[in-house]
């Protein structure tokens, strides 16, 4: 690695599968809230910030007021269930992690996260999970319906002054990548998710992993990509 290199990831299906226990507790927080049961039945998470999901629930339920009226009513019930669903949604950490995590920070990398989650529910997953402590913050779910601006949030605030070209985001969505290209920064995709190495690659990701099983190769591969190689 000849120049120090920052790597965001983003969290739900690319460091870690809760079982649904995020739109578990995210649904019960809004029939708690408002009277409407499967609120977010109809919304693809995949890929989106939870300002943007919680818009569309409110939009599709015709919940009088704007996000920002209801919103730290929603983030305050949707953390205080949100533990339980992770002890009863059986999900796992994703394959080469923490190992990933440990050999890229012993290898100089600076970790943060770009990540759909509003901040606290980004917590108490990596909390859950035994994930927290690898990451020096982030940008997070409440800044932006747009992850572009996510991304670039977590850009300013990990990365610093880093040039474009050291920065990475990992995600195992098209919003994922096409968000990191928005700033600048290299897309990479993991198939941890619900898409494909191809269609991973189609949305712009430079470099691409099925997943992150053999993470020495992945670690070497992260810290030594150049742009345009």
């Amino acid at each position: 690695m000849t120049r120090p290199r920052t790597i965001l990831f983003d969290i739900d299906n690319t460091l870690l599968n809760t079982g649904g226990a995020g739109g578990h507790a995210m649904n019960r927080a809004f029939a708690e809230l408002f009277g409407v049961d499967d609120g977010f039945g109809k919304i693809e998470f995949s890929g989106r910030t939870d300002l943007f999901i919680l818009q569309s629930a409110l939009d599709d339920g015709e919940i009088d007021g704007g996000t920002q009226e209801h919103m730290d009513a929603f983030v305050s019930a949707y953390a205080r269930l949100l533990p339980e669903s992770l002890v009863e949604r059986k999900g796992h950490v994703m394959p080469g992690f923490p190992q990933l995590l440990n050999e890229l920070r012993e290898a100089g990398a600076q970790l943060g996260l770009a990540t759909g989650n509003f901040s606290e529910g980004a917590r108490l997953k990596l909390e859950f999970y035994e994930l927290a402590g690898h990451f020096a913050g982030g940008g997070f779910g409440e800044v932006s319906r747009e992850r572009s601006e996510v991304v670039a949030v977590a850009i300013r605030e990990v990365a610093g002054g880093a040039q474009p070209e050291d920065v990475m985001v990992v995600g195992d969505t098209p919003h994922d990548i096409t968000a990191t290209l928005a700033n600048g920064a290299i897309g990479v995709g993991v198939a941890t998710g619900n898409y494909s190495v191809e269609e991973l690659r189609e949305s712009g990701a430079q470099i691409t992993f099925e997943d992150f099983s053999d993470h020495e190769s992945a670690a070497e591969q992260l810290l030594k990509f150049e742009p345009g190689t």
